[in-house]
């Protein structure tokens, strides 16, 4: 039987780690784990910088590109049901919104795996950011003025059609886009008859048992909540407020609101098949390499990414984030130990001399609480 003492050990070192990101320098963090039937959930630092308001583990977020997640899984559903075929062109669909060659040459399959080609949208619809990602030839100046922006998701696909194709669809590797997600979205009104929000809503979240997860339906978060500050790699300092703003441009590609809870539940069902069934979920793990807004390289499958932690095998699941909060939800590829976290600070890493993101300590804390989750357990039993 375990014994009070390895719980008591167990919860000590998960909270100390969790500590740790605090100190690294984030204003707050939260996170829930799991390990064969026993939850952990912690929290430290504050929510309100101006009140001090300590941030609780139980508080709703905005968890960013871990919506598309959950629209996969949408689109994955309706694939089951026959209603769209993954290897498809979209044109078949939707032959006004992607027109001519592009449309005929562009599957399902490489929207879902950013293996498409299409651009991303955020240049065009942030000005500022232009010239990302170069650093010195960005600003945060979009942020503020994007603040109460409303984005009609066409013109927002329109954005990324109009930009220069990021490579060949189907070419490797692929590249990281919300506009895929944009497009999936519509996809799943054409084939449903229902807005893409309400019909995930009904058929991923309500079908998970989901109770604190929802797209939004205004600027503000309606559920207890941290406020989120946005660094933009050092240029606003001190970092600033976004936890009010118009989700409009992200819309199926990040927009969801949920709780740690909540995406540990989600996860956990999907990759057990009860959310699609064994044969599509089989797709979602079939990963290609992409590269990521941050550069760097990612084994992604159906809106689901693989994860390598040291010394604790594979995982899968996603990150996420919004101006402000940056989000990660993984579950090892056994099932058995799960993790979700997120912190009010996002983008803090500041350029070195050729204007590339220099490592953060906030990226060590982050990196060793993930080990000490996923690891290997100890001869103590601590680990979680």
């Amino acid at each position: 039987m375990r014994s009070a003492v390895n719980d008591r050990e167990r919860s000590e070192v998960l909270g100390s780690a969790l500590d740790g990101v605090r100190r690294a320098g984030v204003p707050g963090v939260y996170a829930e784990v799991r390990d064969a039937g026993r939850v952990w959930r912690g929290a430290a630092g504050v929510a309100d910088l101006e009140t001090g308001r300590p941030v609780e583990p139980g508080m709703a977020q905005r968890v960013g590109s871990i919506t598309k997640t959950f629209v996969a899984a949408a689109v994955l559903q309706r694939a089951e049901r026959g209603d769209l075929q993954l290897d498809a062109p979209i044109g078949r669909y939707l032959p006004r919104l992607v027109p001519g060659g592009r449309g005929q040459r562009i599957t399902v399959r490489m929207l879902l795996n950013h293996t498409s080609g299409i651009a991303e949208y955020l240049p065009a619809a942030f000005p500022s950011l232009g010239g990302f990602p170069s650093l010195p030839d960005v600003s945060p100046d979009s942020l503020d003025g994007n603040r109460f922006t409303y984005f009609p998701p066409a013109e927002l696909i329109r954005m990324g059609l109009a930009a220069p194709p990021t490579g060949e669809p189907g070419g490797s590797p692929g590249v990281y886009s919300n506009t895929n997600y944009m497009i999936l979205g519509r996809l799943l009104e054409h084939v449903t008859g229902a807005t893409a929000e309400g019909y995930v809503t009904r058929h991923v979240i309500e079908r998970a048992g989901l109770r604190n997860t929802a797209f939004p339906g205004g600027p503000r978060i309606e559920q207890p909540h941290p406020r989120i500050y946005e660094s933009f790699f050092g240029m606003i300092d001190p970092p600033r407020d976004y936890s009010v703003y118009d989700m409009s441009w992200v819309r199926t590609a990040a927009s969801l609101v949920s709780t740690m809870e909540d995406l540990n539940t989600f996860y956990g069902l999907l990759l057990c098949g009860e959310i699609v069934g064994l044969s599509m979920l089989a797709e979602m793990h079939r990963t290609v390499p992409v590269r990521a807004h941050t550069g760097e390289i990612i084994d992604y499958g159906l809106g689901l990414q693989r994860v390598e932690i040291p010394g604790g095998g594979t995982c899968w699941g996603h990150g996420g984030t919004v101006w402000g909060a940056t989000t990660m939800s993984l579950t090892r590829d056994d099932g058995r130990r799960q993790m979700s976290i997120t912190t009010n600070l996002a983008r803090w890493n500041r350029p070195d001399a050729s204007g590339r993101p220099r490592p953060h300590p906030i990226d060590a804390a982050l990196a060793a609480f993930s080990r000490q989750v996923m690891g290997p357990r100890s001869r103590g039993g601590s680990r979680a």
